[in-house]
């Protein structure tokens, strides 16, 4: 085996025990937005880039046809990153933008394969400030990013390019994960509609003439309140 193809496969295979964690955070970050919260995400380089695929996936779609969330990587804005960085510096274009854009709840993940980037670093502590969730996905640990960040996925690889690579396949994992918690709520939300609609039927077959008028009322909050747990989902 190729001794790239080699490292990859070993990196890889170790990040396997950290599957239920990605899990963990495709159910949180698809409670999150689909609350009406957003994802930011933040990196130099190349990890620019994956910050870049992972919103992507979730504007866009990963495997499910579903509804479009919110989702930014903070690189992209270039006049923003442009005009910041040479109003304040470059360690300030990722957390200043933080500020702007992010609310109590959201969550940012910052990736670094060193683990040492100062405006990554800058953007964790700015979102400690005005209350997003913060996660990392770094190159080995300790590092402090991963120290900093309120969860992190250390990947155990001296390589810089097998760390980016297998932070792409965590991206791909993280997005199966929340797509999976999507359905699952979607799939809950349908029986609960269904259960709805079906006491309303109920209801409007015991209703005689003289109740129409009531047994109309009903229906239309039972469908008010089917469009609800609908609404609500993913």
């Amino acid at each position: 085996m190729h001794p790239h193809l080699s490292r990859l496969s070993a990196a890889l295979a170790a990040v396997d025990s950290d599957t239920p964690t990605i899990s963990v955070w495709g159910r949180k970050l698809a409670a999150v937005l689909s609350g009406g919260g957003r994802l930011l995400a933040c990196g130099n380089g190349g990890s620019a880039a994956e910050a870049q695929h992972l919103t992507a996936e979730l504007v866009g779609r990963f495997r499910a046809d579903r509804r479009p969330y919110a989702a930014i990587p903070l690189h992209a804005d270039t006049s923003s990153v442009t005009a910041i960085g040479n109003d304040y510096g470059v360690e300030e274009v990722y957390a200043r933008q933080v500020r702007a854009h992010g609310r109590p709840g959201d969550v940012l993940l910052c990736l670094s394969t060193s683990g040492t980037s100062p405006n990554v670093l800058a953007a964790a502590m700015a979102a400690r400030e005005v209350g997003v969730t913060t996660w990392a996905l770094t190159g080995p640990a300790p590092n402090p990013l991963a120290e900093l960040c309120d969860d992190a996925l250390p990947v155990a690889a001296g390589n810089t390019a097998t760390v980016q690579e297998v932070h792409l396949a965590v991206i791909h994992m993280l997005c199966a994960a929340l797509e999976e918690a999507c359905g699952d709520a979607l799939e809950e939300a349908r029986e609960d509609t269904a259960g709805v609609m079906g006491g309303a039927m109920a209801g409007a077959m015991t209703e005689d003439t003289a109740g129409d008028a009531a047994g109309d009322a009903a229906g239309a909050v039972a469908g008010a309140a089917a469009g609800n747990v609908l609404e609500g989902t993913c």
